[in-house]
């Protein structure tokens, strides 16, 4: 048994080791932008591509969760997801793609990330410090609040543009609701799933951190 899950552990610890040097790449890209320009005008242009790749690559965390490669089960790994395909509006809607709340939104997202999937990719092959561990689930206490505040005053930025140019009307065509009516139902039970996905790594930080804790003690 141990042998047959050698290929998988190898096949994940690649694939978060290459979205860890993604992330990494896209805050490098981020940050010279704004430090070369003093300004957030270029955020999208300076690294909207490579991050448009990352969280497309990102559903197969979803597949990961279906059949059965990581015990995360499919509904968190896919609220997840769904709440960073507020990205595919962003390439479709200009007027945000300027705006400060879209700084906020990818650097929030990039700090996340570049904790997250070396933690995923050194836990993999056991060898992930505490120190990555600990940042694993503490910074996630301001860095979360502060992503979504950012997608929510994207989406609330975006909405008169949705609604005046009914982008993506070719996909919803024949439908009887628009992308705009989507994102509206969206807009509201957001709040609502976040707290959910925020309660679960509150409990997580709890069993993790604590079980260091216990151990110390012994």
């Amino acid at each position: 048994m141990a042998h047959q899950r050698q290929p998988i552990k190898l096949y994940l610890f690649g694939y978060n080791s290459l979205q860890a040097a993604g992330w990494i790449v896209a805050i490098f890209m981020l940050l010279s932008n704004l430090l070369s320009t003093k300004s957030i005008a270029g955020t999208f242009a300076s690294a909207g591509e490579i991050i448009w790749i990352l969280q497309t690559a990102a559903f197969l965390e979803v597949v990961h969760g279906a059949v059965g490669i990581l015990p995360s089960g499919v509904w968190l790994p896919f609220m997840q997801w769904c709440g960073r395909t507020l990205f595919f509006l962003v390439t479709a809607c200009e007027i945000v793609q300027d705006h400060p709340s879209l700084f906020i939104t990818f650097l929030a997202w990039c700090l996340i990330e570049v904790i997250r999937y070396p933690f995923y990719a050194l836990n993999t092959i056991g060898a992930c410090p505490h120190w990555l561990t600990y940042l694993r689930y503490t910074m996630f206490i301001p860095l979360y609040p502060i992503g979504v505040l950012g997608e929510m005053l994207l989406l609330n930025q975006a909405f008169p543009y949705m609604k005046e140019k009914n982008i993506f009307a070719n996909f919803f065509a024949g439908l009887p609701f628009s992308y705009y009516n989507v994102v509206q139902v969206v807009f509201v039970m957001y709040p609502f799933a976040w707290i959910k996905l925020y309660s679960h790594m509150l409990k997580q930080r709890g069993s993790k951190l604590g079980k260091r804790q216990e151990k110390k003690k012994k």
